[in-house]
């Protein structure tokens, strides 16, 4: 009776479990699971939410008594099965989490969708938005889907990105328009909802045209109404190469890649009026700090300050780093949700 009574307790008492960055699978069909480290206040009831399985057969899995409880650190199998784990063609939106699968060297379409339940091909390349047979080393693939409901927020309401809205096309910068005169004055626009503004740099003090001084007649009209060019490059903004400070400040910060933490995960952007510099939101890093953002699919990489923190929001759960669209162009990226490595200052 008074275990009971403590059972019940823990099962309305306990701490929310929020989404852990990636999801990454281990094991081989049929011997699947994820890795969860305990956080302060989970217990196996809330791991239960989180995951879509019983408390009972989450505490078999690791050998552990349900009256054992668990401790800060522990690293917990969780089973994937097929009460909690689909891999069907049609995921629902909510209540699902991907998992995903890294890239190994040599590794084939084929050799992965053996080693996972022998999944559809067809559902690899959907889920991941690509087409063909060629993976490349390193990359992320979702490879299924995990069940979490119950009082886990984060994840009970993320959306797959196989299933997610696309975002609205990333327009390319507005060409520069050839004028006598380089004016370069910039127009500051509205910021986008819910984001911080994003400074507009390479500020340029209007030429002033200087008024012919061999014609003695007067005329005033044609110096005081600047109708036809004043407007026309008033918002163009001349584009730049990306500025390196950003680079040297990450070295200061990282005294040289000595005192670096790394992250794994998700992505998406923003759209700021910025050419020349690269701007990021981030869940945790403090103002200032400068992230090197790295697209595992082609090697490049750029570098990205914080402006501030990802804004709390349903299309932004399980999301690492929110980047400008210039930044996104310049990672090669065209889709509205990537998946990105980020190396930063150490917390």
């Amino acid at each position: 009776m008074l275990k009971s009574v403590m059972f019940g307790v823990l099962l309305t008492c306990s701490t929310p479990l929020f989404a852990q960055d990636t999801l990454l699978v281990q094991g081989s069909g049929p011997d699947l699971h994820v890795v969860h480290t305990v956080k302060k206040g989970e217990n196996f009831y809330s791991l239960s939410r989180a995951y879509g399985l019983p408390p009972k057969e989450i505490a078999a899995k690791n050998h552990i008594s349900m009256e054992q409880g668990l401790q800060l650190g522990q690293k917990i199998n969780i089973p994937l099965s097929k009460t909690n784990f689909s891999q069907g063609k049609d995921i629902p939106a909510t209540g699902y989490r991907p998992v995903y699968h890294v890239v190994t060297e040599k590794e084939t379409l084929y050799r992965i969708s053996t080693n996972y339940n022998k999944v559809a091909i067809d559902n690899i390349r959907q889920w991941n938005n690509f087409s063909g047979d060629g993976v490349k080393k390193d990359a992320y693939l979702v490879v299924g889907w995990v069940k979490g409901a119950g009082a886990a927020p984060v994840m009970a309401k993320a959306t797959p990105a196989a299933t997610a809205a696309p975002a609205t096309p990333v327009a390319p910068p507005p060409p520069p328009v050839e004028t006598t005169a380089p004016v370069t004055a910039p127009v500051t626009p509205p910021p986008a909802e819910g984001l911080p503004p994003v400074p507009i740099v390479g500020d340029a003090a209007p030429v002033k045209e200087t008024p012919k001084t061999e014609a003695p007649k007067t005329e005033a009209p044609k110096t005081e109404t600047p109708k036809e060019s004043a407007p026309v490059v008033s918002n163009v903004i001349l584009p730049a190469p990306p500025d390196e400070s950003f680079e040297r400040i990450y070295d200061q910060q990282t005294e040289g890649g000595r005192d670096v933490t790394s992250e794994k995960g998700p992505g998406t952007w923003f759209r700021a009026n910025a050419q020349n510099k690269y701007y990021a939101l981030h869940k945790s890093a403090p103002r200032g700090t400068i992230i090197k953002v790295t697209n595992p699919l082609n090697g490049r990489s750029v570098y990205a300050k914080v402006l501030d923190a990802i804004p709390q929001s349903k299309g932004n759960a399980g999301v690492i780093v929110k980047l400008s669209n210039s930044a996104q162009e310049a990672l090669g990226i065209t889709e509205a949700r990537f998946f990105c490595e980020l190396h930063y200052e150490g917390q």
